[in-house]
């Protein structure tokens, strides 16, 4: 019998978002500006066309901070996708559990120094400060991988079922 799974995380705005989203909204209204004092612009009479131009581009870089990550877990092999705005998904880690090396909470011992110094990361989850955040360390195309997701009780199962020994749940 198949097993299929999934879940979707909403990645919570931190700072750098809300930075990204004042500076995109502060450089819309100078170029609106700047764009209303060019002689030409305004002579033609194209202004309107260009400040619903830069509307609408202001618009989809701020929603484009708007973030959701899918596991899907079927008979072991985890997917993680990337959503972005609900508008473009894009696949972003997919393995077996048998490759990992061992799967723990992030709140936990097993996130030592050693396991927090790899260099190449997939953070999918809401934020590394969430209780329900877990980790998992392997090789993934060929580099020492850290990958940091919030997966459910039914997946961390799952996960028991083919590698016991390395499923850390506490």
């Amino acid at each position: 019998m198949d097993v299929f799974m999934e879940k979707i995380v909403t990645k919570k705005k931190d700072i750098k978002d809300n930075l990204i989203t004042a500076g995109i909204i502060l450089s819309t209204i100078i170029v609106i500006f700047i764009s209303m004092n060019i002689p030409i612009i305004y002579q033609m009479q194209i202004g309107l066309f260009i400040v619903a131009g830069l509307i609408y581009l202001a618009y989809r870089l701020i929603t484009s901070r708007n973030v959701e990550y899918e596991y899907v877990v079927t008979n072991g092999e985890l997917d993680i996708d990337k959503i972005i705005s609900r508008r473009k998904r894009k696949r972003i880690f997919s393995s077996s559990c048998k490759e990992f090396d061992i799967v723990a909470r992030v709140k936990s011992n097993s996130f030592s120094q050693s396991v927090q110094s790899i260099k190449n990361r997939i953070d999918a989850s809401s934020s590394l400060d969430s209780p329900d955040a877990f980790f998992a360390t392997l090789n993934y195309k060929g580099e020492k991988t850290l990958v940091i997701f919030e997966p459910d009780e039914k997946m961390l199962n799952n996960f028991k079922f083919f590698i016991a020994r390395k499923v850390l749940m506490n």
